[in-house]
């Protein structure tokens, strides 16, 4: 079953969410994990994009937007079923995204800007009543 993490940081900051998914996929990433990372839409996705390029300058993060090269390593997408992905799924969306349970691992960013607090709040209650193993990680 889906392990569900919710990573909290307590900052409404702009741009707050892509830096936590970009610091996520790194540890993954040199974990091994493949990661599909769903964007709220296509310019957060082309923003996390530009992101990952420059993230850690003394490292390479393989990656693409949904359906170009290395978007098998770490895939961006805002919505599109992942194609052959099922390891770490990192969402920026508000909603669960219907394909979450095909993944090992989901990770739900949560700022403290009130409308992110209120949807995350909702979708915990979500995964909590279908019975999935949650975490949460202050950071």
């Amino acid at each position: 079953m889906t392990l569900v993490g919710f990573y909290v940081v307590q900052s409404a900051a702009p741009g707050q969410r892509l830096s936590v998914a970009a610091r996520l996929a790194d540890k993954a990433f040199q974990r091994g994990h493949r990661i599909f990372i769903n964007a709220a839409d296509e310019a957060q996705a082309t923003e996390l994009d530009e992101l990952l390029w420059s993230f850690r300058p003394a490292s390479f993060l393989p990656h693409g937007l949904f359906g170009q090269s290395h978007s098998d390593t770490i895939g961006i997408g805002w919505g599109q079923e992942p194609d052959n992905h099922n390891d770490l799924l990192i969402n920026l969306q508000l909603a669960i995204p219907s394909f979450f349970s095909r993944f090992a691992r989901v990770a739900e960013v949560v700022t403290q800007e009130p409308d992110n607090l209120a949807a995350l709040r909702e979708s915990w209650k979500f995964y909590k009543s279908r019975g999935y193993q949650l975490e949460k990680h202050d950071l």
